[in-house]
């Protein structure tokens, strides 16, 4: 990835006690539901991919949901549906924030529990709605898409009984239940550059890290990208919005020549304005990653 080797230093610190609190709510959501959506955010689609998920999710229909749409150019979600369904997996694209593909993610969540109603058929037992929860890391959205799910078809909203009082369920519809609140990852990487995706992209939640490795990573990460694929890439975003072009610097270094141009010499405000300005899509539909050759 062509990446500084000071970023293998752990700039990215985690607080492991809320960790622990985490994972144990998730399993005990994971335990009543029927189907998982998995948010990821289209910008990261890997590095917001939790190593552990197919273990916590085990034999459960999972839907995979990439979120942040309007971020990435449909060139690039092209490039991503290929390589996902080369995997065997389908990805629905939405912008929870505007609720673009939200209704496409509703019909695939009923058609994945459509197994657990034929197993209690099977049984003698009458059809249930399916119970689905919405899981991913602290910032990819999960919130808005639920939000959207729910909408205003609220039928009901009701603790079950035998299921831990927190739990609440929403009825979206005659087929459907949501878990109001969403199952958040861990999100305790050992994979530091993954680490710095979700700290450019704001993914991270609660974690300390250092602004200014972590902008001056994000150039180095584009620059890369650049040299490998510019085609899919929006012309010269740096430049466009800084009169500075980046292709002849390393990210820290032109994080000091940025900051000599703009801001005399203020390292942190630049570090913070250029996060800012590919967090708000002011650089235009940059992806950090795209998929494996």
């Amino acid at each position: 990835m062509g990446i500084n080797q000071n970023y293998k230093l752990n700039i990215i610190q985690w607080y492991p006690g809320h960790i622990a609190k985490a994972e144990k709510n998730l399993k005990e959501q994971l335990k009543s539901v029927d189907v998982v959506l998995e948010v990821r955010d289209a910008r990261i689609p890997l590095s917001t991919r939790h190593p552990q998920v197919p273990e916590w999710v085990g034999s459960k229909a999972r839907v995979l949901v990439l979120n942040r749409l309007d971020m990435v150019s449909p060139q690039v979600r092209q490039l991503w549906t290929n390589w996902f369904k080369n995997q065997g997996e389908e990805p629905y694209f939405t912008n929870a924030q505007q609720g673009q593909g939200v209704a496409a993610v509703s019909k695939a969540a009923q058609a994945a529990g459509v197994a657990v109603n034929q197993r209690r058929k099977s049984r003698g037992m009458l059809p249930r709605p399916i119970r689905a929860v919405v899981i991913g890391f602290p910032n990819v959205g999960k919130s808005a898409l639920i939000n959207r799910l729910v909408g205003r078809r609220v039928v009901e909203s009701a603790a079950r009984p035998g299921v831990t009082r927190q739990l609440r369920w929403v009825r979206i519809s005659q087929d459907l239940e949501l878990l109001d609140a969403p199952g958040v990852i861990p999100a305790k990487l050992e994979e530091q550059e993954a680490a710095l995706k979700l700290a450019i992209c704001d993914d991270i939640g609660e974690a300390a890290y250092d602004k200014q490795l972590v902008a001056a990573a994000f150039v180095d990460i584009l620059n890369h990208l650049y040299a490998t694929a510019g085609d899919v890439l929006p012309d010269c975003p740096l430049r466009s919005r800084y009169e500075l072009d980046s292709t002849s610097y390393t990210g820290e270094s032109y994080l000091h020549a940025l900051a000599e141009l703009r801001n005399q010499g203020d390292l942190e405000r630049t570090a913070s304005q250029l996060l800012t300005d590919f967090r708000k899509g002011l650089l235009g539909t940059i992806p950090l990653e795209l998929p494996p050759q």
